[in-house]
């Protein structure tokens, strides 16, 4: 089963040479037949240029630009339309993940057959290096109203370091989400829509370069937007985006 990788960049100048060769030497230590696709989100210092010249030495990588609209959503989604594999990681491009987190990841899908692979930090094996104290407080918070209102036991919906299957991304559409919302929108239309899915134990370490896109202020209103969507589409819509079998 091919491996697909969607990175997301904006601005990544500093951290995306690393990720990508680290993420690329495990993939091939590993012997995972795969693809790493970047999505440049219209960067506006050297990212585009960086990407140019590892493509040289990465031959799995594949690079597009996206000219707009932008927003971490749009480049995500940007990303999804174009992948080439049977399934698809959303991963970020500072090295927050880790790559043997992944590979675990993908052995999982493939010995259970799962529709959908989702990592955890706050269970037992899941780590957090550096997370920023008023960061995790709100994300705990927003994980337990989530579990809460959707009567679900998975708690940790707002990282976006998930895998797909390629047919379980055509069951999760259309996509709403322009901006970081897409984080839970993907899963927890998954989890709703009866895809399988299992969870494991990952870890996170925040970025050494440059700095995060995430803006909780603006970003608040965005998640309760989708919040309310799947609770409505949970209650409300009389099964009708259930997972279909072939």
């Amino acid at each position: 089963m091919k491996l697909s990788i969607v990175l997301p960049a904006y601005n990544e100048e500093g951290s995306i040479e690393e990720t990508l060769r680290t993420l690329y030497a495990k993939l091939q230590e590993e012997q995972i037949d795969h693809e790493i696709v970047v999505v440049n989100d219209n960067s506006k210092d050297n990212t585009l240029g960086l990407l140019t010249t590892i493509q040289e030495t990465i031959p799995t990588l594949v690079v597009h630009t996206n000219q707009g609209p932008n927003g971490f959503g749009y480049a995500i989604r940007y990303g999804l339309e174009r992948f080439q594999g049977d399934c698809v990681a959303i991963m970020m491009s500072d090295l927050s993940d880790d790559p043997a987190d992944l590979v675990a990841f993908y052995r999982k899908m493939v010995a259970e057959n799962l529709d959908c692979v989702f990592g955890s930090r706050f269970i037992r094996g899941g780590a957090t290096y550096d997370y920023p104290k008023h960061k995790y407080l709100i994300n705990r918070f927003a994980n337990t109203l989530i579990r809460l209102l959707l009567g679900m036991s998975y708690n940790d919906s707002t990282n976006a370091f998930k895998l797909y299957k390629k047919t379980t991304i055509q069951g999760l559409k259309p996509f709403l989400s322009a901006h970081f919302n897409l984080t839970i929108e993907l899963p927890l239309k998954a989890i709703i829509r009866g895809f399988s899915y299992g969870v494991l134990p990952n870890s996170w370490r925040n970025r050494k370069a440059g700095e995060s896109n995430l803006k909780i202020k603006e970003m608040g209103s965005r998640y309760l937007f989708i919040l309310l969507y799947v609770i409505i589409e949970k209650y409300l819509s009389r099964n009708d985006y259930l997972k279909r079998e072939a």
